[in-house]
């Protein structure tokens, strides 16, 4: 894929890897549309207000998306949350809300963009975690939608092999807002071991920018110092 014109979704393309991804395809040329429950730092591109968790607006803005743009050729669904605690301290509706937006979420739309994709033989791009490999205590929910993000961007490669990339990125500690309003007890030891979510976003579009015929299935991109993998 050229990234020149390309039209590309990211969903929670409001911060952190979303919003690094959505300045690096600007920079190289290409459309990024953002969907994200908080579109307050994307003013400079285009950007829905939707939540992943609702499964009929974010089918409704992808369509529109796609009949506004005349396509769409790729996916990266960013979207993801953690509620951290032990499973007994972690409520039921807390630990699904998890699973809401990191599994389902990325599942609506990919489901969505899929007809989308398939015209113009695009790519999704998923990301799962370094706890989609290795399961951490206090983590149960979180690790849990990841296997299953892992598992489902497998099985999605094999469904769609031929007619649409998959990539599954499984990306270390990075330094976004996703650990604030932690206790100590659940925040890195050491944030020179995150990587920047700049950095991560430039192997995403390494993935986008594949030659045809050429896959990358998974991809794991740790800080040189990560200790959560292996």
């Amino acid at each position: 894929m050229q990234l020149k014109n390309a039209k590309i979704l990211i969903t929670g393309g409001g911060s952190g890897l979303g919003l690094a991804c959505a300045l690096a395809i600007t920079n190289a040329g290409g459309t990024a549309v953002i969907l994200d429950r908080d579109i307050s730092n994307a003013s400079k591109y285009r950007a829905h207000e939707v939540d992943v968790t609702d499964r009929a607006a974010l089918e409704t803005t992808i369509t529109r998306v796609a009949e506004e743009l005349g396509g769409i050729d790729a996916l990266i669904a960013a979207a993801g949350m953690d509620i951290p605690g032990e499973l007994d301290e972690v409520s039921a509706e807390q630990w699904e809300q998890v699973l809401n937006v990191n599994l389902l979420g990325t599942v609506s739309a990919t489901r969505a963009a899929l007809p989308h994709l398939k015209k113009s033989h695009g790519r999704v791009v998923t990301v799962a975690s370094t706890l989609a490999l290795k399961g951490a205590g206090g983590a149960t929910a979180y690790s849990a939608s990841k296997f299953a993000v892992r598992g489902f961007s497998q099985a999605l490669a094999a469904e769609t092999k031929g007619k649409i990339g998959v990539t599954c990125l499984i990306p270390g500690g990075m330094n976004t807002k996703f650990f604030d309003g932690r206790s100590e007890q659940y925040m890195p030891q050491d944030n020179s071991r995150l990587n920047e979510p700049a950095s991560v976003a430039e192997a995403v579009l390494y993935a986008l920018t594949q030659p045809e015929n050429v896959e990358i299935r998974e991809m794991l991109i740790a800080n040189e110092m990560e200790d959560s993998w292996p």
